[in-house]
C-alpha cells in the first residue's frame, strides 16, 4: 500500500511564496519593467477572483448569520457588542499611533518639502455619508463592491428572511446551499494564493527597492512598532481578558490568515478565509463570524487609524510644525470616524490621510512625503485590520455562549 504523500499546508505555501517573492523581488529591482509588465498581471488576476468572490460571500454569509440566529433582538445585541468594540478598539489605535509619533518625533528625518504635489479627494459631507449607506438599487452595489451598500441588503433580506416565520424553509435552504456555493468556489481561489503572493510582491519589491527605505527608516519603524504593540499586544491583552484564550495559539492559528493579509494587503480578500480558520481552528460559530468578521472588514480599521496617528506627526514634523494636544484629539475623532466606510482595498489609508491631515491643518502635499513606501505600511495595517476583527469576532462569541449559559440556568 503506497502511502500518500504529504501535501505542505497552504499556510507554509504561503509563506515560502513570501519569502521568495521578496527574494526575488529585490534582485529584479533592475528589471521593474519586465516585473510589472509580466508577472504583476498574474498577481492582478488572483486579485480579481478575490474582488469577484468577496461581494457574494458577505452577502450570503451575513443573511445566512443573521437566519440562523432567528432572532432580530439578537442580531441587534451582537451587532451593537462588535460596534462598540470596533469603535473603541480604533479610537485606542490611533492614540497609539500619536504616543508612538510623539516618541519617536525625535528620531524622524527632515526632508524637503518643496515641490510637494497631491490631488486632494473630493470631499463628502457627513449627511452625504450617512446617506451613501443605503442602496437606491439592488445591483450597484453588488458591481461596484460598495462593502457597506452590500451589508446593509444582507441585513434588511436576512430580517424580511426571519420575519416570513414558517414560509421561510426552503428560503433558507437555499440561502444555505447558495452559500456553500461559494465557499467550495472560494476554497479554489485560495489554493491559488501562493501564486497571487509570489506575484504581487516580487513586483512591489522590485518597484521600491532599498533605496525608498533608508532616508525614511527610522518613521518605518515608529510606524511598524505601533503596529507591532497593537497586533501583538493589544488584541492579545484583550482576548486574554474576555476569553482566555492563549495568546500563542491564537497567533499560531491565525498566521497564515495574517501572511495572507500582508501580501494582498486588502481586508476584504481576507473575508472568506478569516470565517473559515475561526470556525475550524477556533472554534468560533459561523453565526457569528459571519456577521462580525464582514463588518469588521468594512469600519474596522485601526491598523490604517495607528498609521494616520504616526504619519501626522512625522509629516508635521517636515513641516516644522507641532500639534496641540486638541490638534491631536481631532485626529483620534476624525481618523476613529473617517475608518467607517473606508473600503478594505489597496491605497484607502491615503484617503483616510487627507481626510486626517485636512482636519488638523497640515498641508495634505505631505502625503507625497509616504507615498512612495505607502504600499508596505499598507500590508502591515491589512494585517492589523483583520487581527482586529478576529479578536472582536472572538470576544464577541465567548460573551454570547455566556449570555446563553445564563439563560440556560435561569431556565433550568
Amino acid at each position: 500500500m503506497n502511502k500518500q504523500k504529504k501535501k505542505l499546508p497552504l499556510a507554509m505555501q504561503i509563506f515560502i511564496a513570501l519569502i521568495l517573492a521578496i527574494v526575488v523581488g529585490l534582485l529584479m529591482q533592475s528589471q521593474a519593467a519586465f516585473t510589472e509588465n509580466y508577472i504583476k498581471p498574474f498577481g492582478t488576476i488572483f486579485l480579481n477572483l478575490l474582488k469577484f468572490i468577496v461581494v457574494p460571500i458577505v452577502l450570503f454569509s451575513i443573511m445566512c448569520g443573521i437566519i440562523s440566529m432567528k432572532d432580530i433582538k439578537k442580531v441587534g445585541t451582537i451587532g451593537l457588542k462588535t460596534v462598540l468594540y470596533y469603535m473603541c478598539t480604533t479610537a485606542f489605535a490611533i492614540t497609539i499611533g500619536l504616543i508612538g509619533g510623539n516618541i519617536f518625533q525625535r528620531f524622524f528625518p527632515v526632508i524637503a518639502t518643496t515641490d510637494l504635489a497631491y490631488e486632494m479627494p473630493e470631499k463628502t459631507s457627513v449627511m452625504d455619508t450617512i446617506v451613501n449607506i443605503f442602496p437606491s438599487n439592488f445591483i450597484s452595489p453588488m458591481v461596484e463592491s460598495n462593502m457597506l451598500q452590500v451589508i446593509v441588503i444582507a441585513l434588511l433580506l436576512g430580517f424580511s428572511i426571519i420575519k416570513l416565520g414558517e414560509k421561510n424553509i426552503g428560503i433558507v435552504k437555499a440561502c444555505n446551499n447558495i452559500n456553500e456555493i461559494f465557499m467550495k468556489c472560494m476554497e479554489m481561489i485560495l489554493k491559488l494564493s501562493p501564486i497571487g503572493v509570489f506575484c504581487l510582491i516580487s513586483r512591489t519589491f522590485a518597484n521600491i527597492g532599498f533605496s525608498a527605505f533608508i532616508p525614511l527608516a527610522k518613521y518605518m519603524i515608529g510606524v511598524l512598532l505601533a503596529l507591532a504593540i497593537q497586533c501583538f499586544g493589544v488584541y492579545q491583552i484583550l482576548l486574554k481578558i474576555f476569553t482566555g484564550l492563549n495568546p500563542i495559539r491564537f497567533i499560531k492559528k491565525f498566521f497564515p490568515v495574517m501572511a495572507f493579509a500582508f501580501s494582498t494587503a486588502t481586508s476584504n480578500a481576507t473575508i472568506p478565509m478569516s470565517i473559515d480558520t475561526l470556525s475550524k481552528k477556533v472554534g468560533v460559530s459561523k453565526k457569528i463570524s459571519s456577521f462580525t468578521i464582514p463588518l469588521g472588514a468594512t469600519i474596522n480599521m485601526d491598523g490604517t487609524a495607528i498609521y494616520q496617528g504616526v504619519c501626522a506627526i512625522f509629516i508635521a514634523s517636515c513641516y516644522g510644525i507641532t500639534l496641540t494636544p486638541t490638534q491631536m484629539l481631532t485626529v483620534v475623532l476624525t481618523a476613529t470616524l473617517a475608518s467607517i466606510g473606508t473600503a478594505g482595498v489597496p491605497g484607502a489609508g491615503m484617503v483616510m490621510l487627507a481626510m486626517v491631515l485636512t482636519s488638523v491643518g497640515l498641508p495634505v502635499d505631505g502625503i507625497a512625503l509616504v507615498a512612495g513606501v505607502d504600499r508596505i505600511f499598507d500590508m502591515g495595517r491589512t494585517v492589523v485590520n483583520i487581527t482586529g476583527d478576529a479578536s472582536c469576532c472572538i470576544v464577541v462569541s465567548n460573551l454570547e455562549k455566556k449570555r446563553e449559559a445564563r439563560k440556560s440556568a435561569r431556565n433550568a
